[in-house]
């Protein structure tokens, strides 16, 4: 009988290397071989094995890109061979992460698949400069939505959104922002409706843009800011603020040394 080894799909988080999980850190730690999303913070591999086989198998918009075929048919030879496979993922695996492909294309095969959540960019982003995605003044809910679907079909319905009281968080929707802008106002979106653009969040080169809906294409264009990046539409970003300057690692290291 056939012994086949086991993948777990692991959200990385955001790009702060603190805020992975203790069970992701498990995970890593167990590790035959590490298939690495670009947008993950390599820094994380410091949990890794020294025998790890690292292989990099980049996603990010607008660049070349490693076939979803190939890291699916690479993951599943890798667990065939009876290794611990880590599929490292930036933000959460389940969370415009395709590791519901992942995780249906490996169970077909009779690999055992684990999926270990990670803090989304979406929820990290916001949060960074003080925005809470739901507000009992504001908001009482939030929605989650690509900038671009798969094809023309399954793009966003903006006019519906628009008449919803709820916090847009746009995942990949700066390079259609002047389209999702213009479709937000059509549907009766109020132009003064407050925006923010977090790229890189909680990363060391993590820059925003506080905005409006009816400035904020050109406001973006002026601005030094692109992908990845999150975009936060409503009420909430009334709660803005700057982010914290020291990460908790540098606190701590400052109060011991004091």
């Amino acid at each position: 009988m056939e012994s086949f080894g086991k993948v777990f799909l692991v959200g990385a988080g955001p790009g702060d290397p603190e805020l992975l999980t203790i069970k992701a850190v498990k995970a890593i730690a167990c590790a035959d071989v590490i298939l690495i999303d670009d947008l993950v913070n390599p820094a994380v591999l410091e949990h890794a094995p020294a025998t790890v086989r690292v292989i990099q198998v980049g996603k990010r918009g607008g660049c070349a890109q490693t076939p979803q075929e190939f890291i699916e048919r690479l993951m599943l030879s890798e667990a065939q061979a009876g290794l611990c496979v880590v599929r490292l993922k930036g933000g959460d695996p389940f969370i415009f992460g395709r590791g519901g492909e992942e995780r249906d294309h490996l169970q077909a095969a009779g690999i055992a698949v684990e999926v270990i959540n990670g803090i989304s960019s979406g929820l990290a982003a916001p949060a960074s400069i003080g925005v809470p995605l739901t507000h009992r003044d504001w908001s009482q809910g939030a929605i989650f939505i690509t900038g671009h679907g798969k094809n023309a079909e399954s793009n966003p319905d903006w006019a519906t959104l628009a008449k919803l009281n709820l916090t847009l968080v746009i995942y990949m929707g700066v390079a259609r922002c002047r389209e999702i802008q213009a479709s937000l106002l059509d549907g009766g979106k109020a132009g003064d409706t407050p925006v923010a653009v977090i790229q890189s969040a909680t990363g060391t080169a993590q820059a925003q843009l506080i905005t409006t809906l009816s400035e904020l294409p050109d406001a973006l264009a002026k601005s030094s800011i692109g992908s990845p990046a999150i975009i936060v539409i409503g009420d909430v970003v009334r709660c803005a603020t700057q982010p914290a300057a020291k990460t908790l690692r540098e606190t701590v290291l400052a109060h011991l040394t004091a």
